[in-house]
């Protein structure tokens, strides 16, 4: 069953933003390496919180896009919706190669998921994301009124 657009928005949104809380906390641990599956883990595994993060890094713009789709604005806020597309596009692509890269590491410390953290491009993101969420709830109250 495919997903409505706004419920694919909000689940990108959802993984994204515990990802990126769930890597705060594994950095502050201070952890040399990633433990072994069953071996002392006292929770979730980072990788799947990453695998999640992106997941929601790759259907962010097509989330977006869909849920814009569903808003009957006026041209001026659709050529503006479409500038910000881009951008939002361009900031995925970019965390999302950030990442695939730590994935590719054996074995994942807290200093590197510190690093992922402090990383412009996840900023970026996570940032696009803060401003796409309350400009599609402002338009959408203006709808409802």
């Amino acid at each position: 069953m495919q997903e409505k657009p706004e419920s694919q928005l909000h689940s990108c949104i959802e993984k994204i933003e515990s990802a990126y809380e769930y890597m705060l906390a594994y950095a502050a641990q201070g952890r040399k390496s990633e433990p072994a599956a069953g071996e002392g883990s006292d929770g979730p595994s980072i990788r799947a919180f990453l695998e999640g993060l992106l997941w929601g890094i790759e259907h962010i713009s097509e989330g977006f896009t869909e849920a814009v789709q569903n808003l009957n604005l006026d041209d001026s806020a659709n050529q503006q919706i479409k500038k910000f597309e881009t951008t939002l596009s361009a900031d995925a692509d970019s965390a999302s190669a950030a990442v695939e890269m730590v994935l590719n590491v054996p074995s994942l410390s807290s200093q590197v998921i510190d690093n992922l953290n402090a990383s412009t491009h996840v900023r970026s993101l996570l940032t696009d994301i803060f401003v796409l969420d309350e400009v599609l709830r402002l338009h959408q109250q203006n709808q409802a009124e």
